[in-house]
């Protein structure tokens, strides 16, 4: 029987002392997670936080639950393995761009096109906290920092883009301004079945301050968040009065008494085709354009675990294979 119903944020809360730095945006992104999983329907002793190294990875650390810091970008692939293994769990990876989008890039598209059944956080602050202020994968062409002190030269990652290109069945952008917003993010990709990925704009205020300032202060978020909305027109301003349509394929923001309601994009989270999804992540292009934020996709399929597993009953089945016999079959030899 769960016992969520009785739980609270401190019995969610572990013992160990938050060592992020003041002002970090991480604070507010673990209390939103720590006040949410009473809500959520699942038990502590069910529940394992999977991280990599970085400001974000130590996050298990600070939540009551089963948890493990591992290796450098290798947490999609750890987090794998335990899903795999252990079905019955709910296995959440945590990161940061420098983590999850540098050296364990590659982990990362594998998990998502996979399907595999976890709940994945990314936290972008687009630096390296954690190795004092190097440039990292998403970091803005220009940016100075002590690793390209004449500016880098390398595009940046759009990580939702990133997710939406190798065909991530759930796909969620929020910031960590917005407790409730980041809470219902959460929620809807715990609750999807199979691979879901949340890029979390958060402000590294020592080595990136105000990266995303423009975009997610209080009295720019009318102005300059475009908030997706299932089934809806792609709208946003004070009164609407902005909006996105689909220009030969490239989404593109125009004044909504120019173009009618009947222009704009109707946004479709569960479309087969992601590929307006895609072109509505394209608009994040700078730090200074409307940004669209909430679920981008959110497609029903199988989850790699589960397809596996009916595999494996259908070879037993069909093809009366005997995994038993084939490993003690001949030729076989002992080593002493």
């Amino acid at each position: 029987m769960s016992d969520t119903a009785t739980t609270t944020k401190k019995d969610w809360t572990s013992d160990q002392e938050v060592r992020w730095c003041p002002g970090c945006g991480d604070y507010s992104i673990l209390t939103a997670m720590q006040l949410l999983m009473p809500e959520i329907g699942t038990r502590r002793e069910d529940t394992v936080f999977i991280s990599g190294i970085g400001c974000a990875a130590r996050f298990p650390y600070y939540m009551n639950t089963y948890g493990m810091h591992s290796i450098h970008g290798r947490s999609p692939a750890i987090a794998t393995g335990l899903a795999m293994a252990r079905p019955d769990l709910d296995v959440w990876v945590v990161g940061g761009d420098g983590d999850m989008l540098s050296i364990g890039g590659n982990h990362l598209i594998h998990a998502l096109r996979r399907n595999v059944n976890l709940t994945i956080l990314l936290f972008n602050n687009q630096i390296y906290g954690l190795t004092k202020g190097q440039y990292s994968p998403t970091s803005e062409v220009g940016k100075v920092t002590n690793s390209t002190p004449m500016g880098s030269l390398d595009t940046p990652f759009n990580p939702v883009s990133v997710a939406l290109g190798v065909e991530a069945t759930f796909v969620a952008r929020t910031h960590d301004m917005d407790r409730a917003h980041m809470q219902e993010m959460f929620r809807r990709a715990h609750d999807h079945n199979g691979a879901a990925i949340v890029e979390v704009y958060q402000n590294c205020n020592v080595f990136n301050d105000g990266a995303f300032a423009s975009i997610t202060k209080k009295d720019a978020r009318a102005d300059m968040l475009i908030e997706l909305t299932n089934g809806e027109p792609v709208r946003f301003g004070p009164e609407g009065e902005r909006g996105v349509m689909l220009d030969n394929g490239i989404a593109r923001i125009v004044e909504v008494d120019d173009v009618g309601v009947d222009a704009l994009i109707v946004h479709n989270e569960a479309a087969p085709d992601s590929s307006v999804a895609f072109a509505l992540s394209r608009l994040a292009g700078d730090r200074e354009s409307p940004t669209p934020v909430g679920v981008f996709r959110a497609l029903d399929s199988i989850d790699y675990g589960a397809a596996v597993n009916a595999q494996l009953a259908a070879a037993q089945t069909e093809g009366g294979g005997d995994l038993h016999g084939l490993l003690h079959s001949l030729p076989t030899w002992e080593v002493s």
